[in-house]
């Protein structure tokens, strides 16, 4: 069956429900649930800047946004919907745009405005799966070693949504609704009651594939092939890194093995050469007449180890 809703991770999707003058209230209540209280959007306004995105593709997967809070203070949110492939360096490569054009002519005393990074992944991060970390959102700020935070005004916020498993009747505030939305609402055929507010009542709208003129609609068609097959290959890829780590996992702990037996085996023969050697030297020198005593002293032993092996000689 045909989806009725847009996946909101293809870069049409995304774009159409995000990128759209119309659709600024929709990205405001998003937005909002993620920023501190200070950082509360009244308004906002889409860059325009071209090179935001190194491709076309990146263009339409990243948004530069120019904010204003309630009290008039400004910032920056740059939201990005996340490619697998060297993410971390691509989310700090294009913060780094907002923060540069900045800059003013002549006399200017460095004072920055705040900059948010907001990256939405459909994917896991290796070192989260490595470690069986099961955070939804990652809050990265600048610190030092003690951990105290050295710069306040550049903020990464990653939302690894596979982690996100709430149901609809355990879905507690609006963030939770829209991590849903997120995650699901291309699997839709209708609004749920769990989502009935006005703001998803939007969502839905804005989605619905069926209002799309034709030419929306191969386009969405096109974008949904191509996330499909970058996926695939992401995925892909993934597994057989996995496979090849497991597999090479598994034959340097036989080499591991086959060498820790070795050495194993070395050590005990030469502890059980030792044991023999120790034994005919005081079975020697009792022979030839010696005390206990004398043994103990020629050969370097204690009393009570001599006394052990002539015990064991004797038996």
């Amino acid at each position: 069956m045909q989806d009725v809703f847009v996946n909101p991770f293809t870069d049409f999707g995304f774009k159409k429900l995000f990128g759209e003058e119309p659709n600024k209230d929709l990205l405001i209540s998003f937005l909002n649930t993620l920023l501190p209280d200070k950082h509360q959007i009244a308004s906002l306004q889409y860059s325009k800047n071209e090179h935001q995105g190194a491709t076309a593709l990146d263009r339409k997967a990243i948004f530069d946004l120019s904010c204003k809070s309630a009290t008039g203070e400004r910032f920056i949110v740059e939201l990005q919907k996340a490619k697998q492939n060297f993410f971390k360096d691509r989310s700090v490569y294009y913060a780094t745009f907002p923060i540069q054009e900045q800059a003013q002519r002549g006399e200017w005393d460095f004072q920055l405005a705040a900059v948010y990074t907001i990256g939405i992944l459909d994917f896991v991060f290796d070192e989260d799966a490595k470690t069986g970390d099961q955070e939804v959102i990652h809050a990265i700020q600048l610190k030092n070693q003690h951990g105290r935070v050295f710069y306040d005004k550049l903020t990464f916020i990653y939302l690894t949504l596979p982690h996100f498993r709430k149901t609809l009747a355990q879905l507690d505030n609006l963030q939770d609704k829209w991590l849903y939305v997120f995650r699901h609402l291309h699997e839709f055929d209708d609004i749920p009651p769990e989502l009935k507010e006005d703001v998803f009542a939007k969502v839905f709208a804005v989605a619905k594939i069926a209002k799309f003129s034709r030419s929306e609609q191969t386009a969405y068609r096109d974008s949904l092939k191509y996330y499909w097959d970058l996926k695939n290959v992401t995925d892909t890829a993934w597994e057989e890194g996995h496979e090849r780590g497991r597999k090479q996992g598994l034959e340097e702990g036989r080499e591991q093995g086959i060498k820790q037996g070795l050495e194993t085996g070395v050590e005990i023969g030469l502890e059980k050469g030792i044991a023999k050697t120790r034994l005919l030297a005081v079975q020697n020198a009792h022979n030839m007449g010696l005390s206990a005593e004398t043994i103990a002293g020629v050969l370097q032993l204690e009393l009570a180890e001599v006394e052990r092996l002539l015990a064991q000689v004797n038996n």
